[in-house]
């Protein structure tokens, strides 16, 4: 999965072969390109950056766009600015620079956040949201909420969202929403798919490939050490299974998907499947009934075993919870 390394955090993810995960630029004249890409979508258009003034306020923008495409260079492994994330770029789960229909976008997020999240059992702000994809999908530590980098990324956040109405959703916003498969996910099938699809850019092991400077993914890792961790949000199955089915292969999938929902889900399976980081956030979910199905950790209020919380099939403990909250209210 080929991520635009100048236009998206990417892309968690080229995650996935073809994607693999919301990953780094896919062609290495991306690499260097500061331009925007306009990405229409219905009720949303996202603005050509090169058209701000040159003023401090228009500054911050651009830095913060900058930081999403190459966060690595700033904050990776090897970073300038500091060393504190595991060497993905933002891009690589938020497609575009986060610009893209349905490749994680961020048309809402200024219009929605503040915001309560059943994952936090909180009110979380644009800043703390910025710092749990720091601490999971990039598998590092916060950054101050008054740093420069995080005023830079908010600016960013307000300034590409800054024509949706408040508490709005545009089309093409986040991920779809996929179908459930009426199955458990298959890993073994999702191996297959991986070899024909996602291993030519994310390599056999899924450790995906450096730029030639080494300070940042060309395409990202899927799993292993310097991938996202277990408390990421891609690590959920319909999460992952959706990025990959409207956004890999990178170079295939930009106007169709080119895959079908069962190879979605299970080459997610595989990937979900192969070892990474273990961070795990004991604070989540504190109301246990909010638990999402795919969730893959206990405990639950639902009775279904872990590894059905993991691979499927799903629609049994949607019902399930569905029924327990009805009686809860």
């Amino acid at each position: 999965m080929k991520t635009l390394r100048s236009s998206w955090f990417p892309v968690l993810l080229a995650i996935v072969f073809f994607a693999a995960f919301s990953m780094d630029s896919f062609s290495d004249s991306s690499r260097n390109n500061r331009k925007g890409n306009d990405n229409k979508v219905e009720g949303w258009h996202a603005a050509d950056i090169n058209l701000l003034p040159h003023t401090p306020d228009a500054d911050m923008i651009r830095y913060g766009k900058e930081l999403i495409v190459n966060t690595s260079t700033y904050l990776g492994p090897k970073g300038t600015v500091a060393a504190i994330s595991n060497g993905m770029n933002c891009q690589n789960c938020h497609m575009w620079a986060g610009t893209k229909s349905f490749g994680n976008n961020f048309a809402a997020v200024a219009a929605n956040y503040p915001r309560y999240r059943d994952r936090s059992g909180k009110v979380e702000s644009i800043e703390f949201r910025i710092n749990d994809c720091m601490e999971r999908s990039l598998n590092g530590k916060s950054i101050d909420s008054l740093s420069k980098e995080m005023k830079a990324m908010v600016a960013y956040f307000k300034w590409i969202g800054k024509e949706v109405p408040a508490k709005t959703k545009p089309a093409g916003s986040g991920i779809v929403e996929m179908p459930y498969i009426n199955r458990a996910a298959d890993p073994l099938h999702g191996k297959i798919v991986y070899e024909t699809q996602c291993q030519r850019c994310h390599n056999k092991n899924g450790e995906g490939i450096f730029y030639e400077d080494s300070t940042s993914y060309r395409y990202p890792p899927l799993w292993g050490p310097q991938s996202f961790n277990v408390s990421a949000g891609l690590y959920r199955l319909s999460r992952l299974a959706s990025f990959i089915k409207y956004n890999m292969p990178f170079d295939l999938a930009q106007t169709s998907p080119q895959l079908t929902d069962e190879e979605a889900w299970d080459v997610a399976a595989f990937i979900s499947s192969q070892p990474r980081p273990e961070k795990k956030f004991p604070e989540d979910w504190p109301k246990l009934e909010t638990k999402p199905p795919d969730y893959p950790f206990g405990p639950y209020v639902d009775g279904f075993s872990e590894i059905q919380h993991k691979y499927g099939p799903f629609a049994p403990i949607k019902e399930a919870n569905e029924k327990i909250r009805s009686g809860m209210k």
